[in-house]
């Protein structure tokens, strides 16, 4: 995990050196829980803002930081009702972007998602490929958000659009 962790940090760090250019995205997804989490939780929902530069034509990289929203269910056995609580993550990461074409593009963010609900909480390691396409100034993207945590992952399939500002 240290490896990977510093492998993602030294890459970001050569791209911000060779950086040229830069701007603000501020997004929103809403996700269908997957895996481990799919019979507890009805919907993920997220909101994003990360700083990019541009480091080539065609890539770019960049920080971000936002705050994931998993919805508990309630499921009945026979007359026991369990309700399952509301998680949330505050995520920090890397993200970078290479454009396909000038309208298709690939995407991953890596980083660490600080776990701030239920109270027993302690996040864990965030990973999010994701394919998209670009409008100009409006992105619309698909992608697999992976948060590890101790016992599982809390894993969604999610659609987002990002405004490039």
């Amino acid at each position: 995990m240290k490896k990977i962790i510093l492998t993602a940090v030294t890459v970001f760090g050569f791209a911000f050196a060779n950086a040229q250019e830069g701007g603000f995205k501020v997004g929103a997804n809403l996700g269908l829980p997957l895996g481990d989490i799919k019979d507890s939780y009805s919907l993920n929902l997220g909101v994003d803002v990360a700083y990019t530069w541009k480091v080539s034509e065609k890539f770019e990289a960049g920080l971000g930081a936002g705050y994931a929203h998993y919805i508990g269910k309630t499921e009945k056995f026979g007359i026991i009702e369990v309700e399952y609580d509301d998680a949330g993550f505050i995520p920090v990461y890397g993200t970078a972007q290479y454009s396909l074409s000038d309208k298709f593009f690939l995407g991953l963010d890596l980083g660490y998602a600080i776990g701030v609900a239920p109270t027993e909480n302690n996040g864990g390691f965030l990973y999010q490929p994701k394919v998209g396409y670009s409008f100009g100034k409006t992105d619309l993207f698909l992608g697999y958000k992976g948060i590890s945590v101790d016992g599982g992952t809390f894993s969604s399939l999610n659609f987002g659009v990002a405004f490039k500002l």
